[in-house]
């Protein structure tokens, strides 16, 4: 474990529940930060520098939990330490550093796979072959949004330009992967944001569009709280994915003529496991990346954020 905040402690819980797995150390930037973590999880290693995790022969997988601005250094750090690496998304700030880490990954025979638990979600694994199966027909929509109430004070690390801050990267990640997911990359962008004095993005809307016809509309803010909700439509029908749609309790499928079914999740922790045991299962069978979450997913979305970025006015310099 890389990092001591409120995700990795989470991460930690769940990661209880997956056989096999056992966490065996955690590096933080201060000796007391990481012998907390240590004792409050019963890790039985603490390190005082990410460099000294990642020499520790005993690890073969660690996840990245720091706030994103930290991705880049903390997952090169890794890598250089021979460590498969797990990083938090967004993978990184941007398209660039996000290259350069799959690249390394790449040129070591390292695996490397970007934490966007949507993509190991069974429940959402289950919507995606309904729709492969024609459950509503040909996607021609998606709706998303993700709001948080806020407000934060102006230290906080979602106002920090240097901190990656902003709506976009911390919760419109979640709608943009989404889209992406269902349809692929888009060949339309369009946005627009309102920025705060600091230069992030306090409430940010998307529209997406394909060359199929199909269009996806996508919010994302920290100034209301917004429903978190999901939904897909299709020809001949529509899914609905409630609050959290990144990590739904159930989903609700309407075809055209018959009556609403709801799909239940079968879900157990806080769903972080199942990125456990994707990076498990992955490693077992010595492939360097995932195909549920392959480096291509994770750099055609970065650079769907540097366009989206780049449109309103959002920089990271």
């Amino acid at each position: 474990m890389l990092a001591t905040g409120h995700i990795a402690g989470r991460f930690a819980e769940d990661l209880r529940r997956v056989p096999g797995a056992e966490l065996v150390a955690v590096g933080s930037r201060t000796r007391e930060s990481a012998e907390l973590f240590a004792a409050r999880h019963d890790v039985p290693r603490a390190y005082a520098s990410w460099a000294e995790l990642a020499r520790d022969p005993d690890v073969d997988v660690v996840y990245v939990a720091t706030p994103h601005a930290a991705h880049h250094e903390a997952t090169l750090t890794c890598l250089a330490g021979e460590k498969a690496v797990l990083v938090e998304k967004p993978c990184t700030l941007d398209l660039a550093t996000t290259t350069e880490l799959v690249e390394t990954a790449r040129a070591r025979g390292l695996f490397l796979m970007e934490a966007m638990w949507m993509r190991t979600n069974p429940l959402i694994l289950r919507v995606l072959e309904l729709i492969a199966d024609g459950a509503i027909g040909e996607v021609t929509g998606v709706r998303a949004d993700f709001g948080v109430a806020g407000p934060f004070p102006p230290e906080h690390r979602m106002r920090a330009r240097t901190l990656g801050g902003g709506a976009l990267l911390d919760l419109g990640v979640y709608p943009v992967s989404l889209a992406h997911l269902l349809l692929g990359v888009p060949q339309q962008v369009r946005a627009w944001a309102k920025l705060s004095p600091e230069g992030v993005d306090e409430n940010t809307g998307v529209v997406l569009g394909w060359d199929s016809g199909a269009v996806a509309t996508l919010g994302c803010g920290m100034i209301g709280p917004a429903a978190v909700t999901a939904s897909i439509t299709g020809t001949t029908g529509r899914i609905d994915l409630p609050e959290p749609f990144y990590r739904p309790g159930a989903a609700v499928l309407h075809r055209l003529g018959a009556e609403p079914q709801t799909i239940p999740a079968d879900l157990t922790g806080g769903g972080y496991q199942y990125e456990a045991i994707e990076v498990q299962r992955c490693l077992a069978a010595g492939l360097s990346e995932s195909p549920l979450v392959p480096h291509a997913a994770t750099l055609e979305v970065m650079a769907l954020l540097d366009d989206i970025r780049a449109r309103i006015g959002l920089s990271y310099a």
